[in-house]
């Protein structure tokens, strides 16, 4: 596309000037301008939206994160089989302790579907 020179520029004005009047050429230099500002604010709006939203995407959603739970096993100590014991002769100083065994911990996937609520069957009225 060629430059716009000087001597274009003044042969467009004089068709322009001839075509529509003398009155009606500033309204339409006028409506020209707004027009021009209203679509470079738009153009600029999109710009500014589009590299925002490039800056903020988000990493794309992945697998759920799991929490595993590592339970040590202990060895049980030496587990002493409980006696039958008559009710008015257990004193503090007779029970003796027994050894505790902690039960492994089972980790367990959560879905939507475990997390939404079962309704309850509804009752049968006779």
């Amino acid at each position: 596309m060629p430059n716009i020179g000087a001597p274009e520029l003044l042969v467009i004005l004089i068709v322009a000037l001839v075509v529509f009047g003398p009155r009606k050429l500033p309204e339409l230099g006028k409506s020209l301008g707004a027009g021009l500002r209203e679509f470079r604010k738009s153009t600029q709006g999109l710009k500014e939206e589009l590299e925002g939203s490039m800056k903020d995407t988000p990493t794309p959603p992945g697998p759920a994160a799991v929490q595993t739970i590592h339970v040590p096993l202990v060895q049980p100590a030496e587990v002493v089989p409980a006696q039958p014991v008559a009710a008015s002769a257990v004193t503090p100083a007779s029970v003796t302790p027994q050894a505790v065994i902690p039960q492994p911990v089972i980790p367990q996937v959560v879905t939507p579907q475990t997390l939404t609520p079962q309704p309850e069957p509804a009752e049968r009225v006779s």
